[in-house]
């Protein structure tokens, strides 16, 4: 009988998978298991000449800490130790990690020009070791991001090898057939931005088949990845940087070869990059990184003003987030601005049903910053390995909201996979003149017994924020969790309430309805990067649950 749960519950979670996938995805994800492609070594095009340089770029972290060792997702490791492939059961690195090996991100990272020796002799390295196109750094994605910053390097002023020159050009043809319409979104839009990269960075029949091919994938999927209030449609704030900052490098690099792309593609690029601008700026904390939502973390894309100030480069300009309530209804998030408060509410769904990849089960979470600092936070993302790390980061239970019976509101599983999931439904926004209400419920849980329903309340003013949650239906158990950044410091106040402490600020917690308990927990700002914190639990009754935070600043 236990086996045959075991069958039933493993058919219904990929059968509630699969049933959201368009058709192509199907289709392109047998074809791509089954067609191979070989790779064509023959001559490269010409180079295409370039009437202007690149106008500086947005900097990431060094990653090259010596000619042949790398520091990626806070894991360091020597190539001449590793190699560039997984070769044995000790090596303990992920696949992203591996990944990063080949994405060549340090060419353009901080300080680049300081690092060019080593450089040289890594993309000669990498050209000579990497021969076959059987290897990790020859799947899509990673080909796609080192195609980019193989012309990105050459596009500043430096010279590309020869023997780099004519890999570029086999990597490209090998790209346009593995281009990835299986998994579409940013893959698919990274892809797309290699091909213009190379059509770009070369000139002839072949070059422009390859620059029209990339071309038409943008034209298309513009409109579909980046939503009318200016989100990336998968609804990951970092995911949403690193989209920008593709967008922002095609406008670049279409300015460097005037006359090559149409001026009305061109404009259409940065109508959109300007829309996301905004959402980024409405999405980013006073200490100027991300949100935590979904997939999420710092380091791994450029910080936000680093992008905003190569916009600006650009001659991109934006409207900035100033009012005291935006809703950006397109995404469902919500933001609550004062001189001393930052309050960002998730009413949005996982992501797009075709690819909730980068999905956590976070529905109804917030985020609250006060005095400039993180109070509040979702847990965040450490790693991306399928395992029980992967599994508790992507649960309901690390983010600000409601588990009920212990399960998660999406059914997120395998890592990048969620099968039923949770819709918002019901919201309700109310400005008063000295404070705002907001209330949505969602389905989540319905796939339950007796269909519980969990629907919240914010009632947000300048000094004060009361949650209250309640459970529509019976159910067995709810808690609430309300994760505190590490840096907090958190005593017991004499009215059997809590206080929170930083740099002169007082922040007081108290919980008016509920059963209260403190625990550990976890927060992961970076890949690679755990860091103990603590949670406050609040476990719901029949009158579910009411949880009051105040702020003042200490005289």
């Amino acid at each position: 009988m236990e086996r045959l749960k075991f069958l039933l519950s493993f058919f219904f979670r990929y059968f509630h998978t699969l049933r959201y996938l368009k058709p192509l995805q199907i289709y392109r994800r047998i074809w791509f298991c089954i067609v191979k492609p070989k790779l064509d070594e023959s001559p490269a095009p010409p180079i295409r000449k370039s009437l202007e340089m690149l106008r500086p770029l947005a900097r990431r972290r060094p990653s090259l800490l010596n000619a042949y060792t790398f520091k990626f997702l806070n894991q360091s490791g020597a190539l001449d130790v590793l190699g560039w492939e997984r070769f044995d059961e000790t090596d303990l690195r992920s696949k992203l990690w591996r990944y990063n090996q080949h994405y060549f991100d340090d060419l353009n990272a901080d300080n680049a020009a300081d690092r060019k020796i080593w450089h040289l002799a890594l993309l000669q390295r990498w050209v000579a070791e990497n021969v076959q196109s059987s290897g990790l750094g020859w799947d899509p994605y990673p080909t796609s991001l080192r195609i980019v910053n193989w012309v990105k390097w050459q596009s500043e002023g430096n010279v590309l090898p020869e023997v780099c020159v004519q890999s570029l050009a086999v990597q490209t043809r090998w790209l346009t057939q593995r281009i990835e319409w299986h998994i579409l979104g940013n893959h698919l839009f990274a892809n797309a931005k290699a091909l213009i990269f190379a059509g770009l960075f070369f000139c002839g029949k072949e070059a422009d088949r390859w620059l029209s091919q990339g071309l038409s994938i943008i034209v298309a999927e513009l409109p579909e990845q980046v939503l009318l209030d200016g989100a990336n449609f998968e609804l990951s704030p970092m995911y949403h940087v690193v989209f920008l900052e593709d967008l922002l490098d095609l406008i670049n690099l279409a300015q460097a070869f005037p006359g090559v792309i149409p001026c009305a593609d061109i404009e259409s690029w940065r109508e959109f990059a300007q829309r996301m601008l905004r959402w980024l700026d409405g999405m980013t904390h006073p200490d100027g990184e991300v949100a935590f939502f979904n997939d999420a973390v710092i380091g791994s894309a450029p910080n936000p003003a680093e992008v905003f100030a190569y916009a600006s480069r650009l001659g991109l300009k934006f409207d900035r987030v100033v009012t005291k309530i935006t809703h950006f209804a397109d995404s469902g998030y919500i933001r609550l601005a004062s001189s001393e408060v930052l309050l960002l509410i998730d009413v949005a769904q996982v992501g797009p049903d075709y690819l909730p990849g980068h999905a956590h089960a976070d529905t109804l979470s917030f985020e609250l910053s006060l005095f400039g600092k993180r109070v509040f936070v979702n847990g965040g993302t450490s790693e991306y390995v399928a395992g029980h790390i992967r599994q508790v980061e992507r649960g309901t239970a690390s983010h600000n909201t409601v588990v009920v019976n212990g399960e998660n509101s999406s059914e997120v599983w395998a890592g990048f996979r969620v099968a039923r999931r949770a819709y918002p439904f019901d919201l309700v926004i109310e400005e008063n003149p000295d404070s705002v209400f907001i209330s949505c419920a969602h389905d989540g849980y319905s796939r339950l017994k007796c269909m519980p329903i969990h629907r919240r309340t914010w009632e947000f003013s300048d000094s004060r924020l009361v949650i209250s949650d309640q459970i529509v239906g019976d159910f067995e158990c709810a808690v609430a969790y309300f994760h505190v950044h590490p840096d907090m410091k958190i005593s017991v106040d004499a009215s059997g309430g809590w206080v929170l402490v930083m740099e002169g600020q007082k922040i007081s917690v108290s919980v008016e309805v509920g059963d209260p308990k403190w625990s550990s927990s976890y927060f992961a700002p970076e890949f690679g990067c755990r860091l103990r914190t603590q949670c406050l639990e609040v476990a719901l009754g029949s009158e579910g649950a009411r949880v009051c935070i105040e702020w003042s600043s200490i005289e």
